[in-house]
């Protein structure tokens, strides 16, 4: 089953964040071979995280709890709140498949938070997006019967263009675009 976790910081907790790093990526690490996605939401400036995105293939919502709420930077207060839903990964890749590489261009986030479950949109991949999209797939219910929004990781000149990539922007009752950027240890 998979999952997408985004941590939201707490305003002001970027110290508390830089002094856990270590301890955050020791904790990734023993999720390498579930990560499809991972990486901070950022400024504008791109200077100081706001985020902090990880898309994973676990066993059930229990353990994607269990991954959400005992990493050590929630444990530790770095996190105002948590988005976790299950996510079906339309584009069957990972973060490190995508050809445009780790580095080129911007990369956002795009989280379509649905207005009405009974009207799921955006199931299919958005057009003529292919070389632009990182990973994209629907926010589900924990058992995966109901739609709850879309959520993707892409490259684009702007948030504006970003947004586009949901192409029904009607039927969700907001739409958040942040900066993003490829995360991991860095080697």
């Amino acid at each position: 089953m998979e999952f997408l976790c985004y941590h939201r910081d707490r305003p002001g907790s970027m110290a508390l964040r830089d002094e856990l790093l270590e301890d955050h990526w020791s904790y990734m690490d023993r999720y390498a071979k579930e990560m499809i996605a991972r990486g901070p939401t950022l400024t504008d400036d791109r200077d100081t995280c706001t985020g902090s995105v990880h898309i994973l293939d676990l066993p059930d919502p229990g353990a994607a709890r269990a991954f959400a709420f005992d990493e050590p930077g929630y444990q530790a207060g770095v996190y105002r709140d948590v988005l976790l839903r299950r996510w079906r990964n339309t584009l069957g890749r990972t973060m490190w498949d995508f050809p445009g590489g780790p580095t080129a261009g911007n990369r956002y986030l795009v989280l379509g938070l649905g207005r009405d479950s009974s009207q799921a949109a955006d199931l299919a991949l958005p057009p003529d997006r292919d070389d632009d999209l990182i990973a994209y797939g629907p926010l589900l219910s924990d058992d995966g019967t109901t739609w709850l929004g879309t959520a993707a990781l892409l490259r684009a000149p702007d948030p504006a263009t970003a947004r586009t990539v949901l192409t029904t922007p009607e039927r969700y009752a907001a739409i958040e675009v942040h900066n993003w950027q490829f995360g991991g240890r860095p080697s």
